[in-house]
């Protein structure tokens, strides 16, 4: 019996989406070798990856049940980017964290506090966040802290004295004082914490004002270091979240919102790129063992992501289970803040903890220096 014009039409039309979402998805396996600084098209790519991904799989479904000799086309395509499926998903059954430490455990905490500002446009509730976020890092009691979009201002009341929430707790630390305002008076940055005295700290600072900063520890008789970064985000502002809106919603000036929020993510992705080779570089040149983490602002399927890891191991990906989205706006799949020890430890645990104090989860892990 002859296939009806309907059918024939379903099947090319499926065809065609299959071969494009196929395209996409494999230039966007090209990611780790193709640096956004010059590529600036390749870093859309890498954020739509885990839904290139499912759509995938769905065709698979749809084919075994429709022609089960096209549903191999998306299955080698899956196989020919396993690494991206690696990157984006964490298969480990996610047993608990304990917040007890085990004997040599180094307990990292890194989080981008966003300022301190917290969620809620309450005045009276926004005064009281620094204290919640200081609570809730220093009631896990970590080894390390590492933050981003963090802050504090001096000679002035120490409301605004953030360094002081820790430094009771936390005597050792280096502040990037990446932006300054009111004279120096306030600073903002990256900073990192430690339960360890310093013997050494840096600065490494990057075209734009954002920087890579590193401490080296001394805990018994080993000695580790701690970098952590705040890379190129994309600087969206309230505009541009209405913009955002816009566009979900089709409305009428969604043409130019589009074009807007496209700028600007290109040019994150550029700066990026050129942020990504710094830092690759200053890693490689650690004499000790070494853990960077931080806010990277890019997902998983980038060529920030793989040319920072490296052979290093990711904490979640050792640990956890699911996509684990650790920035809450915009989508569900953003996962953009890391923990990436090198092979000289091993992964105990892991987690990612929602407080509702910034838009970001605070990223808790253990380690242990391998012996």
């Amino acid at each position: 019996m002859a296939k009806s014009p309907a059918r024939k039409f379903i099947k090319i039309f499926f065809i065609l989406i299959n071969c494009l979402v196929i395209i996409l998805f494999l230039l966007g396996c090209l990611s780790p070798w193709l640096n956004p600084e010059k590529f600036g098209w390749i870093g859309f790519i890498g954020i739509a990856m885990p839904y290139l991904i499912l759509v995938l799989i769905f065709s698979i479904i749809f084919w075994l049940a429709a022609k089960p000799k096209l549903a191999l086309i998306p299955v080698i395509t899956l196989l020919m980017g396993w690494q991206q499926i690696n990157a984006v998903f964490a298969f480990k059954w996610k047993a608990g964290f304990t917040k007890a430490k085990t004997a040599n455990t180094i307990r990292i905490v890194d989080w981008n506090v966003g300022g301190f500002n917290g969620l809620s446009k309450n005045s009276v509730i926004k005064k009281h966040v620094r204290e919640e976020v200081a609570d809730v890092i220093l009631n896990l009691k970590p080894d390390i802290i590492c933050m981003q979009e963090f802050n504090s201002a001096y000679h002035q009341s120490t409301q605004w004295d953030n360094i002081s929430l820790f430094s009771k707790a936390y005597p050792y630390y280096y502040f990037s004082k990446d932006y300054h305002r009111n004279k120096g008076v306030y600073q903002s940055g990256c900073i990192i914490f430690s339960k360890y005295p310093l013997i050494d700290s840096n600065r490494i600072k990057f075209k734009t004002p954002e920087s890579l900063i590193y401490v080296d520890a001394v805990k018994g008789d080993d000695t580790f270091r701690i970098y952590t970064t705040h890379l190129q985000s994309f600087k969206f502002k309230k505009e541009d979240y209405d913009d955002i809106e816009k566009i979900k919603e089709q409305d009428e000036d969604a043409l130019a919102a589009s074009k807007n929020i496209f700028s600007k993510m290109k040019t994150a992705f550029q700066r990026r790129g050129g942020q990504v080779d710094i830092v690759r570089n200053e890693i490689e040149k650690s004499p000790f063992p070494s853990v960077i983490c931080g806010d990277f602002n890019d997902v998983p399927n980038s060529y920030t992501y793989f040319h920072i890891i490296g052979n290093r191991q990711d904490a979640f990906l050792k640990k956890d289970f699911g996509i684990g989205r650790s920035f809450i706006a915009l989508a569900p799949t953003l996962r953009i803040d890391y923990v990436l020890p090198d092979q000289h430890f091993d992964v105990l645990q892991f987690n990612m903890v929602d407080e509702d104090l910034s838009d970001h989860l605070l990223l808790v892990t253990d380690l242990r220096l391998k012996k």
